[in-house]
């Protein structure tokens, strides 16, 4: 690839995932007042300047009961950084979610790209639905890590030669491969997001096992952490009754 211009970005390549929690009106209280309701009337607004935790047990009840519609009363947005194909099996989950991501009709794409990092398992086993990941050796590492680097810079040089000679962004983008970083702003309740985290992680305490991919897998660990910390109480319950979305 020929030198990079003066005032044009170098490309470079990043094994992570970024996911930051830019606001939110989440509480356990939250749930409660959605849910008493339905005996109390109005007077459920008392719950807002209530302890949550000494109704523990109804939000146990409903989570275990599956009564879900309480726990969609709270929003949370999140500013998440990926690679493309992350966000293309992020936004299989529609309901419940809103996205925005940044445009290559609209802005000129960053060169930055996805290599994993020696953390990321190479060698898949078995069938799917059923897949086993096993560490790479250190040249199936090198070979990745190379081949993508390469085919990452020449489809860059084709992009930027493109747009040097005056083709339209939204045409030029074409080349361009889904190891590209992407960003998104992301918005979804707590039953939303206990939805996606049941499929699109892997846990100890989870009654139904999923399988997903690493790198979104790594966008749930790091969305979980916050809302954990939101929640606790209704994110105690989402475990203690097997990561089981109501």
């Amino acid at each position: 690839m020929t030198d990079t211009p003066a005032g044009e970005q170098k490309p470079s390549f990043r094994g992570d995932i970024t996911v930051e929690l830019v606001k939110h009106t989440a509480s356990d209280a939250d749930v409660l007042f959605a849910a008493r309701v339905s005996t109390l009337g109005e007077q459920s607004l008392d719950e807002l300047g209530k302890d949550p935790a000494r109704s523990k047990g109804l939000l146990n009840y409903l989570m275990r009961d599956r009564h879900g519609s309480p726990f969609e009363h709270n929003s949370m947005t999140f500013f998440i950084s990926a690679p493309i194909f992350v966000f293309r099996e992020f936004m299989r989950h529609r309901v419940g979610w809103s996205y925005n991501e940044e445009s290559g009709r609209y802005r000129e794409l960053q060169p930055v790209f996805y290599v994993p990092d020696g953390s990321r398992k190479l060698v898949q086993r078995g069938r799917p639905g059923k897949y086993v990941f096993d560490e790479g050796t250190e040249q199936q590492q090198e070979l990745v890590g190379r081949a993508m680097e390469d085919s990452y810079l020449r489809s860059y040089e084709a992009y930027r030669e493109m747009l040097d000679a005056g083709v339209a962004r939204e045409v030029a983008r074409s080349v361009l491969p889904v190891g590209l970083y992407s960003s998104m702003y992301a918005t979804c309740n707590a039953r939303s997001l206990m939805h996606f985290l049941g499929l699109r992680t892997q846990h100890e305490l989870a009654k139904v096992p999923s399988f997903p991919q690493r790198e979104i897998e790594m966008v749930g660990e790091r969305m979980e952490a916050r809302w954990a910390e939101l929640m606790p109480l209704t994110y105690e319950a989402f475990n203690a009754n097997g990561r089981v979305a109501p």
